[in-house]
């Protein structure tokens, strides 16, 4: 996939365009203006870093949705590939049917069995139509609570992966209890006696995403946005129009970055990223993540955390 540069990414758009221009004229033995272009690339190389660094340190919280949202941010079939060894994919609610958008199995992480749960968005047109852009049906959601009674049945720890705008809000979706789906997963959260620790690695978009994020730890990537609604929706409601002003002014109203939410201790740990973020070095922002999971679950089970203590810890967000 080539890169997809945002709009304040400019600046790093025309380095990268002038690094690529050069290793291709020594790829192919052309003649370049530059006495050293190895070293007119190594200094670029530097400069791209360094305004990388720049750039991302002062984000806005609007900034931040648009680096949640993008394309090539690894998904949680990336994180199970490099993280997960003898990955075994399970499918099916056994009720109604099968929902790619919902990654699901067994395998083992750092050599010892666990269960693993996930959302995907896709990353071509066609995966993310599979996918249905990352929007669970109930069949997802009924799959997912039987691999968390599965976790439990068997002694797993429970890894999930979250990245989701939210549920899918479809007629057919409500006709087939989405509502109810959903609650029997946190319901199923709540009850199991195995160590749960949820990543947030995308979007964490409203009851679709809580569904799997009821855990002993919760994280959130740097970059990663957690929130009961979407900037758009919620302009649209206060404002009564979603545009270039209301969008931005409702994700700063929202909180809902990484950095506010563990301000309110509404999430356990942030997980930094790469120099200007997951999607420009994927193989490092997994590595990372799969290090706070493994100091997560040590965490938790050093706790020694229950369904019980699960559901005290919730309980006090709301008090």
């Amino acid at each position: 996939m080539a890169k997809q540069y945002l709009d304040f990414e400019r600046p790093l758009q025309e380095i990268s365009s002038r690094i690529y221009d050069l290793e291709e004229a020594l790829a192919h033995g052309e003649i370049v203006a530059e006495k050293n272009p190895a070293e007119e690339i190594d200094r670029l190389k530097l400069k791209y870093a360094r305004i990388a660094r720049q750039v991302y340190r002062h984000l806005s919280a609007w900034q931040k949705v648009q680096v949640a949202r993008h394309p090539a941010r690894p998904q949680p079939a990336d994180y199970a590939a490099q993280m997960i060894t003898d990955f075994q994919p399970l499918a099916g609610d056994r009720q109604f049917a099968e929902d790619p958008a919902m990654l699901a199995g067994l395998g083992r992480f750092n050599g010892k069995p666990v269960a693993i749960l996930g959302i995907n968005k896709g990353k071509d047109t066609k995966q993310r139509m599979a996918y249905n852009f990352g929007m669970p049906k109930p069949e997802g959601y009924r799959k997912a609570k039987r691999i968390m009674e599965m976790a439990d049945r068997f002694n797993l720890p429970l890894i999930t992966l979250v990245d989701t705008p939210g549920a899918y809000p479809g007629v057919d979706a409500e006709a087939r209890g989405q509502a109810e789906a959903i609650a029997a997963c946190i319901e199923t959260l709540l009850k199991i006696n195995v160590p749960v620790v949820s990543v947030v690695t995308g979007e964490g978009g409203s009851g679709g995403a809580l569904a799997l994020a009821v855990a002993d730890i919760v994280m959130m990537l740097e970059h990663s946005i957690y929130s009961v609604i979407s900037p758009e929706g919620c302009a649209s409601i206060l404002w009564r129009e979603a545009n270039k002003q209301t969008i931005p002014e409702a994700a700063e109203a929202l909180c809902l970055t990484a950095q506010d939410l563990v301000t309110h201790n509404l999430v356990d740990k942030v997980i930094k990223e790469p120099v200007g973020a997951a999607h420009h070095d994927a193989k490092l922002a997994i590595s990372r993540v799969q290090k706070a999971i493994a100091d997560g679950l040590a965490e938790a089970v050093n706790a020694n955390s229950t369904a019980l203590t699960r559901r005290e810890k919730f309980l006090k967000l709301t008090r």
